[in-house]
């Protein structure tokens, strides 16, 4: 018989390859359960990457075009809201690296935020974590697989931006750098999502940490962009970096340690605190021994509308807050100098003339009305949760049924739909009136009753396809709101024929104050959606419950 020291020693050596395999499984596993979300992303990150330098080309083909747009927009602080400092508007790469990176940059940090959230604190969550655990690994090999699951998405990420910029016409080099600048901002907040799951004891309150930070982050970029003297600000938020890296404008690659730092401080961190803390908790204490607190809990809607209630006061803030600045700063606009080229390709996508505080504020209202589809959608996302958490299970096994339970939900997702939509108009209203601009509060409102009949479209599609197809219902809605929004912007650019275009909802929205309401089409996607809803109350009464 072998000595016993001999048998711990193979005992020991063969745990090692158990763990490294378990691990690598438990990688591949947590990739292909974000495969639907990083798919969506990908695409978007491609279709917009291809889109920018491809479009400058074809609207600005001459130097002195291209100079007329440069001293139209180059200092234009409306423009600067939503893309950043430009820093070369005469060439295709560095207009791309404006347009894109300004854009996608945001839409890295929500990508790093989901991921996080999804892969270490929904999975504690639900109780799968504890079974992993009561395995061969340890926790610093399950954070480990998360992390290398999430690399994993972001290299998609850059390779289809790559791959959209080289499409477009840009160098490979640039191309490859410029998508790096973008990626870049997708680890730092994984950090930050990575620290909120641990800091956090609910899915829910990781998310909404996570998206405090993500939104104050923006919200420095925007002053630093924005604001005279106050450049430096850049230096303190990740998006802020993703511009100093200055891609086809005088690279800086060196700026690329500082989102390196970041990530590393902000993964070791969360991994410690992981390390430490028991299952099922976080760093912030919870309750359970508190005087228990019944207001919202007589039904199945009111508990919904419980669950809903912070998560609707940060939409409220957050576009609240951009609806602010919107107004304040459309009262520069009359000065904008706009080319004539520019007013041609704004005309082909229905905008009008911008050059007055009306103008702008039609055009970029319509960003709004893509917001609140996103909300809708993702009302749904939040009842597809309970189901995949087996909460539902519970409730439909009391004297609730299946239809009033997903007609609460669309009531409530209906009734925050509107909610939203006029605190835009709200807002809005009050930043031009704070600036001086005489614009009357019931155009602003009513420009804000523009986003809900595209949004209960949305709202429509993404409960039928959560009653066809559970699994996949989120990603089916959020790439039907991400691709006929973007089809709406480029679809008239590229010479698709009128019908072609019309496809889209956004090009159903009349551009209120500039553009007068148009109640016809209002109606008709409102009872689209309406119908729709009715569809999938139907399928949802019919089909079995699924589990994550």
């Amino acid at each position: 018989m072998p000595p016993a020291s001999a048998v711990r020693a193979r005992g020991a050596a063969g745990a090692v390859p158990a763990r490294g395999a378990a691990g690598a499984a438990l990688a591949r596993r947590a990739f292909r359960d974000a495969r639907v979300r990083t798919i969506a992303f990908a695409y978007l990150f491609a279709i917009y990457a291809y889109i920018q330098p491809a479009g400058y080309r074809h609207a600005y083909p001459t130097t002195s075009d291209r100079l007329g747009f440069a001293r139209s927009f180059g200092a234009n602080k409306g423009l600067r809201l939503f893309y950043g400092e430009p820093h070369d508007l005469l060439s295709v790469g560095g207009y791309s690296a404006w347009r894109v990176g300004g854009t996608l940059a945001i839409v890295a940090a929500a990508f790093g935020l989901l991921a996080a959230v999804r892969a270490l604190r929904t999975e504690e969550d639900t109780g799968r974590l504890e079974l992993v655990l009561a395995g061969v690994v340890g926790r610093g090999t399950t954070f480990g697989s998360s992390m290398a699951a999430i690399a994993g998405g972001v290299s998609i990420l850059w390779a289809a931006e790559f791959a959209g910029f080289v499409l477009g016409g840009l160098p490979v080099g640039g191309s490859a750098y410029l998508a790096l600048a973008t990626a870049s901002v997708v680890p730092v907040f994984v950090g930050v999502g990575a620290i909120a799951s641990q800091v956090a004891p609910t899915r829910r309150l990781a998310l909404e940490l996570g998206g405090a930070i993500v939104a104050i982050a923006l919200l420095l970029r925007v002053i630093a962009d924005t604001v005279s003297g106050w450049g430096w600000l850049r230096w303190a938020t990740p998006l802020g970096w993703a511009e100093e890296m200055q891609p086809f404008a005088g690279a800086r690659p060196l700026v690329l340690l500082a989102p390196l730092l970041a990530t590393v401080l902000l993964l070791t961190g969360a991994a410690k605190i992981a390390m430490r803390r028991d299952i099922g908790t976080g760093l912030l204490p919870v309750k359970d021994t508190a005087e228990p607190k019944l207001r919202l809990l007589s039904s199945p809607t009111a508990l919904a509308l419980r669950d809903e209630r912070a998560g609707l006061a940060v939409w409220i803030g957050g576009i609240g807050l951009f609806a602010f600045i919107l107004g304040v700063i459309s009262n520069g606009i009359s000065s904008a100098d706009i080319s004539p080229s520019m007013q041609r390709e704004l005309a082909k996508v229905g905008a009008g003339s911008i050059a007055t505080p009306a103008g702008y504020l039609g055009f970029v209202f319509i960003f709004f009305v893509l917001t609140v589809s996103l909300f809708a959608c993702a009302q749904m996302g939040a009842a597809r949760h309970e189901e995949a958490e087996k909460r539902l299970e519970t409730l439909l096994a009391l004297p609730v049924g299946r239809a009033s339970w997903l007609g609460g939900r669309l009531a409530i997702a209906t009734g925050a739909t509107v909610v939203l939509s006029f605190a835009a108009g709200l807002f809005t209203w009050v930043g031009a009136s704070a600036a001086g601009v005489s614009i009357s509060l019931a155009k602003l409102l009513e420009a804000g009753l523009n986003c809900v009949p595209v949004a209960l479209l949305f709202l429509g599609v993404a409960a039928l396809t959560f009653a066809l197809a559970p699994r996949a219902g989120a990603g089916i809605a959020y790439g039907l709101v991400s691709v006929t929004f973007l089809w709406q912007l480029v679809g008239s650019l590229v010479g698709a024929p009128k019908w072609l275009v019309e496809l889209t909802p956004f090009a159903h929205v009349g551009l209120v104050p500039a553009q007068p309401f148009r109640v016809g089409d209002a109606l008709a996607m409102a009872a689209l959606g309406v119908l729709a809803c009715g569809a999938a109350l139907v399928a949802f009464r019919r089909r079995d419950l699924v589990a994550a």
